[in-house]
């Protein structure tokens, strides 16, 4: 009997409550469990070994990356965070910051050699800062992200992806009924766009969701940009099927 090869391996980590131990507690998150249960469903049925880990310490969250750098991988590892968070951070169960240069560290090839040239692929769904974003229309010949992609480079491990909900400083909407981002994202791989290249489906995750949402009730009219950096070095279809 053939055993059948892994495409590869993903963890998925959100938090949708928090207890703080001093004083008070950030706010419950809605839609969470939608967002990670629809996306360990997704993932599974395109090949991927997926772990679910849902309202955790910081201790926690890193023990789950240390022992993932030491299992053998297949072709490509996801990570999905989604929590309360900040400029270069999220907050686990008890409203600590866990800074995500150490857990891109952590999977660093001279940490990591199991997952040296393996594309990694990382998904943020946590405000950047409390900014909102109005959108507004602009000629430009630049990056429509306005985010320092280069400082966010420079802490990612070789071989990586990592795309933010929003832009840099700006607030992530959540839901009760999910998360605009994570839900967009399961919406294009249960499409024919899952078999398109990896920059052509994040081009398209951040059109959909900065053209086609805008919030409502008491943050009605904002928008939302989400921005992706990367230093991969070839074409990658992660998530296409034979």
């Amino acid at each position: 009997m053939m055993l059948k090869e892994i495409k590869g391996r993903a963890v998925i980590i959100a938090i949708s409550e928090f207890h703080s131990r001093h004083g008070e507690s950030l706010e419950h998150r809605k839609g969470v469990k939608r967002d990670a249960n629809r996306l360990f469903k997704v993932l599974s049925r395109l090949g991927y070994t997926v772990s679910l880990n849902m309202d955790i310490s910081a201790k926690e969250i890193k023990e789950i990356y240390q022992n993932e750098s030491k299992l053998p991988q297949g072709e490509c590892f996801i990570s999905i965070l989604s929590s309360h968070g900040d400029e270069g951070l999220i907050y686990d169960f008890y409203g600590k910051p866990v800074l995500l240069r150490d857990l891109y560290n952590i999977l660093a090839p001279h940490n990591s050699p199991l997952l040296a040239g393996v594309p990694k692929l990382f998904f943020v769904q946590a405000c950047r800062g409390a900014q909102f974003d109005e959108g507004v229309f602009l000629e430009t010949d630049g990056d429509a992200c306005p985010t320092d992609a280069f400082s966010l480079s420079l802490n990612l491990p070789t071989d990586s992806v990592l795309m933010f909900a929003s832009s840099e400083g700006h607030v992530a909407f959540q839901n009760p009924v999910g998360s605009v981002f994570l839900q967009t994202l399961c919406n294009l791989l249960e499409g024919e766009e899952r078999n398109l290249e990896l920059n052509q489906i994040l081009t398209r995750l951040a059109h959909m969701v900065a053209y086609a949402f805008q919030s409502q009730g008491q943050y009605r009219g904002y928008k939302e940009m989400p921005c992706y950096t990367t230093n991969l070095t070839r074409e990658l279809h992660p998530f296409r099927q034979s």
